[in-house]
Protein backbone atom coordinates (compact mmCIF):
# COMPACT_ATOMS: atom_id res chain seq x y z
CA UNK A 1 0.00 0.00 0.00
CA UNK A 2 1.36 3.53 -1.29
CA UNK A 3 1.52 6.08 1.51
CA UNK A 4 -0.25 8.98 0.50
CA UNK A 5 0.93 12.79 1.10
CA UNK A 6 0.00 15.90 -0.35
CA UNK A 7 3.43 17.11 -1.82
CA UNK A 8 6.93 15.18 -1.60
CA UNK A 9 10.13 17.36 -1.71
CA UNK A 10 12.93 15.06 -3.09
CA UNK A 11 16.51 16.52 -1.74
CA UNK A 12 16.79 17.84 2.05
CA UNK A 13 18.98 20.51 1.55
CA UNK A 14 18.70 24.10 1.46
CA UNK A 15 16.09 23.99 -1.62
CA UNK A 16 14.55 21.31 0.08
CA UNK A 17 13.88 22.77 3.28
CA UNK A 18 13.18 25.75 2.30
CA UNK A 19 10.04 24.55 0.15
CA UNK A 20 9.29 22.89 3.20
CA UNK A 21 9.67 25.90 5.54
CA UNK A 22 6.95 27.54 2.36
CA UNK A 23 4.36 24.77 2.20
CA UNK A 24 4.17 24.75 6.20
CA UNK A 25 3.27 28.56 5.87
CA UNK A 26 0.11 27.50 4.08
CA UNK A 27 -0.86 24.42 6.05
CA UNK A 28 0.02 22.28 3.18
CA UNK A 29 1.21 18.27 4.19
CA UNK A 30 4.27 16.93 2.72
CA UNK A 31 7.55 15.24 3.83
CA UNK A 32 10.90 15.68 2.55
CA UNK A 33 12.91 12.56 1.27
CA UNK A 34 17.03 13.08 1.89
CA UNK A 35 19.22 9.86 0.85
CA UNK A 36 21.86 10.87 3.00
CA UNK A 37 21.65 9.87 6.95
CA UNK A 38 22.23 13.29 8.01
CA UNK A 39 20.79 16.29 6.59
CA UNK A 40 23.34 19.03 4.83
CA UNK A 41 25.13 16.21 3.01
CA UNK A 42 26.67 18.47 -0.18
CA UNK A 43 28.18 20.54 2.55
CA UNK A 44 29.41 18.01 5.35
CA UNK A 45 31.13 15.28 2.97
CA UNK A 46 31.69 16.60 -0.06
CA UNK A 47 33.61 19.98 0.38
CA UNK A 48 36.78 20.56 1.69
CA UNK A 49 38.15 20.88 5.66
CA UNK A 50 38.82 24.67 5.43
CA UNK A 51 35.86 25.31 2.89
CA UNK A 52 33.74 28.59 3.49
CA UNK A 53 31.16 30.41 1.76
CA UNK A 54 32.24 32.84 -0.72
CA UNK A 55 29.43 35.05 0.21
CA UNK A 56 29.20 37.16 3.26
CA UNK A 57 26.94 35.81 6.32
CA UNK A 58 24.43 38.38 5.50
CA UNK A 59 23.51 36.93 2.19
CA UNK A 60 22.05 33.85 4.42
CA UNK A 61 18.57 34.45 3.62
CA UNK A 62 16.73 31.22 4.13
CA UNK A 63 13.18 32.10 5.05
CA UNK A 64 12.37 32.04 8.68
CA UNK A 65 16.27 31.87 9.09
CA UNK A 66 18.04 34.81 8.12
CA UNK A 67 21.46 35.79 9.47
CA UNK A 68 21.01 37.47 12.82
CA UNK A 69 24.83 36.53 14.45
CA UNK A 70 27.61 38.84 15.03
CA UNK A 71 29.66 38.23 11.85
CA UNK A 72 27.61 39.54 9.60
CA UNK A 73 30.26 40.26 7.22
CA UNK A 74 32.37 37.18 7.76
CA UNK A 75 32.37 33.46 5.93
CA UNK A 76 30.03 30.53 7.47
CA UNK A 77 32.51 27.39 7.37
CA UNK A 78 31.74 24.26 6.42
CA UNK A 79 30.80 22.79 9.94
CA UNK A 80 28.87 26.12 10.41
CA UNK A 81 26.41 25.50 7.43
CA UNK A 82 25.73 22.16 8.19
CA UNK A 83 24.79 23.35 12.11
CA UNK A 84 23.03 26.04 10.61
CA UNK A 85 20.89 23.65 8.19
CA UNK A 86 19.90 21.33 11.70
CA UNK A 87 18.64 23.84 13.54
CA UNK A 88 16.70 25.18 10.26
CA UNK A 89 14.87 21.76 10.22
CA UNK A 90 14.51 21.46 13.96
CA UNK A 91 13.19 24.73 14.98
CA UNK A 92 10.48 24.21 12.52
CA UNK A 93 10.33 20.47 13.06
CA UNK A 94 10.55 19.87 9.09
CA UNK A 95 9.01 16.49 8.31
CA UNK A 96 12.56 15.10 7.42
CA UNK A 97 12.93 11.31 6.13
CA UNK A 98 16.65 10.77 6.18
CA UNK A 99 18.08 7.47 4.72
CA UNK A 100 15.49 7.62 2.03
CA UNK A 101 16.90 7.03 -1.53
CA UNK A 102 13.99 8.50 -4.08
CA UNK A 103 14.75 6.11 -7.51
CA UNK A 104 11.50 7.18 -9.59
CA UNK A 105 9.10 9.84 -9.93
CA UNK A 106 6.20 9.10 -12.54
CA UNK A 107 2.76 9.82 -13.03
CA UNK A 108 0.34 7.92 -10.85
CA UNK A 109 -0.87 4.57 -12.07
CA UNK A 110 -4.45 6.53 -10.68
CA UNK A 111 -3.92 8.48 -13.20
CA UNK A 112 -3.73 11.71 -10.95
CA UNK A 113 -0.86 12.56 -9.16
CA UNK A 114 2.74 10.79 -9.30
CA UNK A 115 4.14 7.84 -7.70
CA UNK A 116 7.19 8.40 -5.82
CA UNK A 117 9.80 5.21 -5.48
CA UNK A 118 11.82 5.25 -2.53
CA UNK A 119 13.28 1.52 -2.31
CA UNK A 120 10.76 -0.41 -0.78
CA UNK A 121 8.38 2.28 0.11
CA UNK A 122 5.81 4.16 -2.89
CA UNK A 123 4.52 7.44 -2.12
CA UNK A 124 1.21 8.85 -4.15
CA UNK A 125 1.46 12.79 -4.12
CA UNK A 126 -0.40 15.37 -6.36
CA UNK A 127 2.80 17.28 -6.04
CA UNK A 128 6.49 16.94 -6.27
CA UNK A 129 9.22 19.27 -5.43
CA UNK A 130 12.75 17.89 -7.13
CA UNK A 131 14.96 20.10 -5.05
CA UNK A 132 17.96 17.69 -5.69
CA UNK A 133 20.02 20.46 -7.44
CA UNK A 134 21.96 20.72 -10.44
CA UNK A 135 25.52 20.06 -9.46
CA UNK A 136 24.74 16.44 -8.05
CA UNK A 137 28.16 14.86 -10.20
CA UNK A 138 31.75 16.13 -10.37
CA UNK A 139 32.74 16.26 -13.87
CA UNK A 140 35.42 14.14 -14.69
CA UNK A 141 36.47 13.98 -18.69
CA UNK A 142 36.48 10.57 -20.32
CA UNK A 143 40.31 10.80 -20.82
CA UNK A 144 40.95 10.33 -17.38
CA UNK A 145 40.79 6.74 -18.17
CA UNK A 146 44.01 7.17 -19.92
CA UNK A 147 46.12 8.31 -17.29
CA UNK A 148 48.87 6.52 -15.49
CA UNK A 149 47.85 3.90 -13.20
CA UNK A 150 49.58 5.24 -10.56
CA UNK A 151 47.99 9.03 -10.54
CA UNK A 152 45.82 9.44 -7.47
CA UNK A 153 42.51 11.65 -9.47
CA UNK A 154 39.86 13.11 -7.17
CA UNK A 155 37.08 14.95 -7.85
CA UNK A 156 37.01 18.63 -6.42
CA UNK A 157 34.69 17.16 -3.72
CA UNK A 158 36.58 14.14 -2.68
CA UNK A 159 39.73 16.51 -2.30
CA UNK A 160 40.14 17.55 1.73
CA UNK A 161 43.82 19.27 2.43
CA UNK A 162 46.89 18.76 1.33
CA UNK A 163 47.79 16.32 3.72
CA UNK A 164 45.55 13.56 2.71
CA UNK A 165 47.51 13.59 -0.99
CA UNK A 166 50.39 11.68 -1.86
CA UNK A 167 53.92 13.50 -2.17
CA UNK A 168 54.67 15.31 -4.97
CA UNK A 169 53.27 17.88 -6.88
CA UNK A 170 49.75 18.09 -8.37
CA UNK A 171 47.83 19.31 -11.20
CA UNK A 172 44.48 21.34 -10.47
CA UNK A 173 42.40 20.97 -13.83
CA UNK A 174 40.04 24.50 -13.60
CA UNK A 175 39.95 27.86 -12.30
CA UNK A 176 36.58 28.06 -11.52
CA UNK A 177 35.75 28.68 -7.93
CA UNK A 178 36.82 24.97 -6.39
CA UNK A 179 39.88 24.93 -8.59
CA UNK A 180 41.41 27.93 -7.68
CA UNK A 181 40.83 27.50 -3.91
CA UNK A 182 41.85 24.79 -3.96
CA UNK A 183 45.31 25.47 -6.02
CA UNK A 184 45.96 28.17 -3.51
CA UNK A 185 45.43 25.74 -0.33
CA UNK A 186 48.20 23.40 -2.02
CA UNK A 187 51.01 25.92 -2.96
CA UNK A 188 50.27 27.55 0.20
CA UNK A 189 51.08 24.28 1.95
CA UNK A 190 54.69 23.79 0.08
CA UNK A 191 53.14 22.16 -2.89
CA UNK A 192 54.65 22.64 -6.51
CA UNK A 193 50.99 23.02 -8.32
CA UNK A 194 50.66 23.13 -12.21
CA UNK A 195 46.54 24.87 -12.83
CA UNK A 196 44.88 24.27 -16.43
CA UNK A 197 43.17 27.18 -16.67
CA UNK A 198 39.57 27.61 -17.97
CA UNK A 199 36.87 30.36 -19.33
CA UNK A 200 35.77 31.65 -15.02
CA UNK A 201 35.76 35.47 -14.60
CA UNK A 202 37.35 37.07 -11.62
CA UNK A 203 35.99 39.17 -8.59
CA UNK A 204 37.95 41.69 -6.17
CA UNK A 205 37.27 40.63 -2.48
CA UNK A 206 36.41 44.20 -2.09
CA UNK A 207 36.05 47.43 -3.80
CA UNK A 208 35.49 50.97 -2.89
CA UNK A 209 34.86 50.04 0.61
CA UNK A 210 32.13 47.74 0.45
CA UNK A 211 32.79 43.64 -0.06
CA UNK A 212 31.78 43.34 -4.10
CA UNK A 213 29.03 41.15 -3.17
CA UNK A 214 27.39 44.17 -1.43
CA UNK A 215 27.87 46.10 -5.01
CA UNK A 216 26.18 43.32 -6.85
CA UNK A 217 23.59 43.15 -4.91
CA UNK A 218 22.94 46.60 -4.84
CA UNK A 219 23.46 46.77 -8.28
CA UNK A 220 20.83 44.30 -9.20
CA UNK A 221 23.27 41.70 -10.24
CA UNK A 222 21.63 38.87 -8.49
CA UNK A 223 18.06 39.67 -9.61
CA UNK A 224 18.98 39.22 -12.92
CA UNK A 225 16.83 36.99 -14.40
CA UNK A 226 17.21 33.53 -16.78
CA UNK A 227 15.45 35.20 -19.64
CA UNK A 228 18.22 37.96 -20.16
CA UNK A 229 20.95 35.70 -20.15
CA UNK A 230 22.28 35.94 -24.33
CA UNK A 231 21.80 32.05 -24.62
CA UNK A 232 20.05 28.79 -22.94
CA UNK A 233 23.83 27.72 -22.45
CA UNK A 234 24.77 30.89 -20.66
CA UNK A 235 23.31 30.00 -17.50
CA UNK A 236 26.13 27.08 -17.11
CA UNK A 237 29.23 29.33 -17.15
CA UNK A 238 31.63 29.03 -14.72
CA UNK A 239 30.98 31.15 -11.19
CA UNK A 240 34.01 33.67 -10.89
CA UNK A 241 37.00 32.77 -8.90
CA UNK A 242 36.76 34.60 -5.07
CA UNK A 243 37.79 33.38 -1.72
CA UNK A 244 35.79 33.75 1.51
CA UNK A 245 38.93 31.97 3.53
CA UNK A 246 40.66 33.68 6.19
CA UNK A 247 38.07 37.07 6.40
CA UNK A 248 37.80 36.75 2.21
CA UNK A 249 40.47 37.73 -0.35
CA UNK A 250 40.63 37.92 -3.76
CA UNK A 251 41.76 35.42 -5.93
CA UNK A 252 44.28 36.25 -9.05
CA UNK A 253 45.71 34.10 -11.73
CA UNK A 254 48.51 36.28 -11.89
CA UNK A 255 49.35 36.81 -8.34
CA UNK A 256 48.99 32.45 -8.78
CA UNK A 257 51.83 32.34 -10.99
CA UNK A 258 53.97 35.49 -9.07
CA UNK A 259 54.10 32.63 -6.03
CA UNK A 260 55.50 29.93 -8.24
CA UNK A 261 52.36 28.24 -9.48
CA UNK A 262 52.89 26.80 -13.19
CA UNK A 263 50.18 28.01 -15.13
CA UNK A 264 48.89 26.18 -18.20
CA UNK A 265 46.42 26.06 -20.97
CA UNK A 266 43.19 23.57 -20.60
CA UNK A 267 43.87 20.01 -20.72
CA UNK A 268 42.80 18.57 -24.12
CA UNK A 269 43.78 14.83 -23.35
CA UNK A 270 46.67 12.40 -22.42
CA UNK A 271 48.57 9.54 -23.89
CA UNK A 272 51.73 7.74 -22.34
CA UNK A 273 51.43 9.82 -19.51
CA UNK A 274 51.99 13.19 -21.23
CA UNK A 275 48.97 15.54 -20.81
CA UNK A 276 48.01 18.00 -24.02
CA UNK A 277 47.39 21.31 -23.51
CA UNK A 278 45.64 23.78 -25.59
CA UNK A 279 47.72 27.23 -26.41
CA UNK A 280 44.72 29.19 -24.61
CA UNK A 281 46.45 30.66 -21.12
CA UNK A 282 46.66 34.50 -22.42
CA UNK A 283 43.09 33.80 -23.40
CA UNK A 284 42.07 32.69 -20.52
CA UNK A 285 43.90 35.28 -18.50
CA UNK A 286 42.32 37.73 -20.61
CA UNK A 287 38.96 36.85 -20.28
CA UNK A 288 39.40 37.10 -16.56
CA UNK A 289 40.67 40.40 -16.38
CA UNK A 290 38.10 41.55 -18.96
CA UNK A 291 35.59 40.40 -16.66
CA UNK A 292 36.45 42.12 -13.38
CA UNK A 293 37.20 44.90 -15.43
CA UNK A 294 33.84 45.05 -16.62
CA UNK A 295 31.98 44.70 -13.34
CA UNK A 296 33.73 47.22 -12.22
CA UNK A 297 32.92 49.79 -14.07
CA UNK A 298 29.61 48.72 -14.11
CA UNK A 299 29.92 49.35 -10.34
CA UNK A 300 31.45 52.63 -11.07
CA UNK A 301 28.67 53.88 -13.10
CA UNK A 302 26.09 52.98 -9.86
CA UNK A 303 27.86 54.77 -8.04
CA UNK A 304 27.99 58.05 -10.28
CA UNK A 305 24.71 57.47 -10.93
CA UNK A 306 23.37 57.16 -7.44
CA UNK A 307 25.11 59.81 -6.58
CA UNK A 308 27.19 57.79 -3.73
CA UNK A 309 30.31 59.61 -2.00
CA UNK A 310 32.71 56.96 -1.96
CA UNK A 311 36.23 56.73 -2.12
CA UNK A 312 37.32 56.35 -6.06
CA UNK A 313 39.77 52.98 -6.13
CA UNK A 314 42.45 51.70 -8.37
CA UNK A 315 42.89 47.52 -8.52
CA UNK A 316 46.45 46.80 -9.03
CA UNK A 317 46.69 45.65 -12.11
CA UNK A 318 49.03 42.08 -12.28
CA UNK A 319 50.22 40.95 -15.44
CA UNK A 320 52.56 38.20 -14.00
CA UNK A 321 50.78 35.40 -15.75
CA UNK A 322 51.19 36.89 -19.60
CA UNK A 323 55.29 36.15 -18.61
CA UNK A 324 54.13 31.93 -18.36
CA UNK A 325 55.91 30.17 -20.36
CA UNK A 326 53.23 28.72 -22.98
CA UNK A 327 53.51 24.37 -22.70
CA UNK A 328 51.95 22.34 -25.30
CA UNK A 329 51.98 19.29 -23.45
CA UNK A 330 53.41 18.33 -19.76
CA UNK A 331 55.33 15.08 -18.76
CA UNK A 332 53.97 13.70 -15.51
CA UNK A 333 56.21 12.20 -14.53
CA UNK A 334 58.96 14.60 -15.21
CA UNK A 335 57.11 17.01 -13.42
CA UNK A 336 56.63 15.01 -10.14
CA UNK A 337 52.82 14.91 -10.57
CA UNK A 338 51.65 12.56 -8.24
CA UNK A 339 47.75 13.90 -8.07
CA UNK A 340 45.35 15.14 -10.07
CA UNK A 341 42.11 17.09 -8.48
CA UNK A 342 39.50 17.49 -11.23
CA UNK A 343 37.56 20.67 -10.86
CA UNK A 344 36.08 21.15 -13.84
CA UNK A 345 32.60 21.71 -12.67
CA UNK A 346 29.62 19.44 -12.17
CA UNK A 347 26.96 17.14 -14.30
CA UNK A 348 23.77 16.88 -13.44
CA UNK A 349 21.93 13.67 -12.88
CA UNK A 350 17.49 13.58 -12.96
CA UNK A 351 17.57 10.20 -13.71
CA UNK A 352 14.68 9.34 -11.05
CA UNK A 353 12.49 11.14 -13.52
CA UNK A 354 10.20 8.39 -15.53
CA UNK A 355 8.55 11.36 -17.74
CA UNK A 356 9.82 13.60 -20.16
CA UNK A 357 10.63 17.03 -18.42
CA UNK A 358 14.42 17.72 -19.40
CA UNK A 359 16.04 19.88 -22.64
CA UNK A 360 18.67 19.04 -24.52
CA UNK A 361 21.26 19.98 -21.76
CA UNK A 362 19.16 17.79 -19.48
CA UNK A 363 18.40 21.23 -17.43
CA UNK A 364 14.62 20.97 -16.52
CA UNK A 365 12.05 22.73 -18.32
CA UNK A 366 10.42 24.77 -15.92
CA UNK A 367 9.33 28.36 -15.44
CA UNK A 368 10.12 29.42 -12.17
CA UNK A 369 10.23 25.95 -10.98
CA UNK A 370 6.92 24.79 -12.63
CA UNK A 371 6.71 22.40 -15.37
CA UNK A 372 4.35 21.50 -17.96
CA UNK A 373 3.45 18.85 -15.44
CA UNK A 374 0.50 19.56 -13.22
CA UNK A 375 2.50 19.22 -10.19
CA UNK A 376 6.04 18.79 -10.75
CA UNK A 377 7.91 21.46 -9.48
CA UNK A 378 12.11 21.55 -9.20
CA UNK A 379 13.66 23.92 -6.61
CA UNK A 380 17.55 25.43 -5.89
CA UNK A 381 18.70 25.10 -9.83
CA UNK A 382 21.54 27.43 -10.46
CA UNK A 383 19.10 30.41 -13.03
CA UNK A 384 16.06 28.63 -11.69
CA UNK A 385 14.70 32.07 -12.23
CA UNK A 386 17.68 34.79 -11.27
CA UNK A 387 21.17 34.52 -10.79
CA UNK A 388 20.27 33.92 -6.73
CA UNK A 389 18.32 30.80 -7.26
CA UNK A 390 20.81 28.49 -6.15
CA UNK A 391 22.22 30.20 -3.69
CA UNK A 392 21.30 31.24 0.47
CA UNK A 393 20.11 34.39 -0.59
CA UNK A 394 17.90 34.25 -2.68
CA UNK A 395 16.16 30.07 -2.77
CA UNK A 396 14.01 31.12 -0.54
CA UNK A 397 12.11 33.20 -2.66
CA UNK A 398 11.67 30.79 -5.66
CA UNK A 399 10.64 28.18 -2.61
CA UNK A 400 8.04 30.84 -1.31
CA UNK A 401 6.57 30.90 -5.15
CA UNK A 402 6.61 27.32 -5.29
CA UNK A 403 4.27 27.02 -2.47
CA UNK A 404 1.61 29.78 -3.48
CA UNK A 405 1.36 27.86 -6.87
CA UNK A 406 1.06 24.09 -4.80
CA UNK A 407 -1.59 25.74 -2.76
CA UNK A 408 -3.23 27.74 -5.42
CA UNK A 409 -3.72 24.20 -7.17
CA UNK A 410 -6.22 23.19 -3.67
CA UNK A 411 -8.45 26.22 -4.67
Amino acid sequence: MAERINTVIVGGGQAGLAASYGLAQHGIEHIVLEQADQLGEAWRNHRWDSFTLVTPNWQIRLPGAEYQGEDPDGFLPRHEIVAYLERYAERYQMPVRCGVRVTAVEPSPSGSGYRVGAGETDYEAANVIVATGLFQRCRVPPYAADLPAGIIQLPSDGYRNPRALAPGAVLVVGSAQSGCQIAEELYQSGRRVYLCTGGAGRVPRRYRGKDITWWLYETGWFDQTVDKLPSPRAKFAAHPHVSGKGGGHTLNLHQFARDGVVLLGHMQGVHDGIVALAPDLHENLARADRFEADLLKAVDAYIEQSGLHVPAERLPELRDGYDAPLFGELDLEAAGITSIIWGVGYTSDFGLLKLPALDADGYPQQVRGATAHPGLYFLGLHWLHTRKSGLLLGVGEDAAYVAEQIAARRL
